[in-house]
């Protein structure tokens, strides 16, 4: 795959839809393209958060530990962004991320991200929107989760 591929990749993904063309190509040229097999461990929870990925082909899957072995809350697709929780703020993996097909994706390192944040306010604009809806997206599910639960016990 090409630079120009990667860079057309990266322009379906929400968080980059608005970045100039020039910035998308500096960010897929400092990105490395890594390759995962189907059931391999992309980053493990705990696991210091030294990158996020942009999923080009293939699907992962995303765990968090439970009292019972790992829960899978969430399947991310093509052009999904992955990973940039614990490089956003500085913790630990929150969750375990496993090839679930067979994966290719682009590593951003760290360092890259916050630079691209600090010369471009847009990208910080635009990972705050991406959090808000998950966010929204898993209060939604607790919700629902909490209003099941509830209706269970009340039986």
């Amino acid at each position: 795959m090409s630079l120009n591929e990667e860079v057309e990749i990266l322009k379906k993904i929400p968080l980059f839809q608005n970045f100039e063309p020039a910035k998308l190509k500096l960010l897929a040229f400092a990105s490395e393209r890594i390759h995962f097999e189907a059931g391999q461990t992309v980053c493990r929870q705990g696991d210091p958060g030294d990158a996020a990925y942009v999923i080009i082909s293939g699907e992962a899957d995303i765990l968090v530990d439970g009292p019972d072995g790992p829960i899978q809350v969430a399947t991310v697709r093509d052009h999904g962004f992955i990973g940039e929780i614990a490089i956003l703020i500085d913790v630990p993996r929150t969750a375990t991320i496993r090839a679930h097909t067979e994966l290719v994706a682009l590593q951003i390192k760290k360092d890259l991200f916050f630079r691209m944040v600090r010369e471009y306010p847009g990208v910080a604009v635009e990972v705050m929107r991406e959090l808000a809806q998950r966010l929204e997206r898993t209060t939604s599910e607790l919700t629902r989760v909490r209003g099941e639960l509830n209706r269970l016990t009340a039986n």
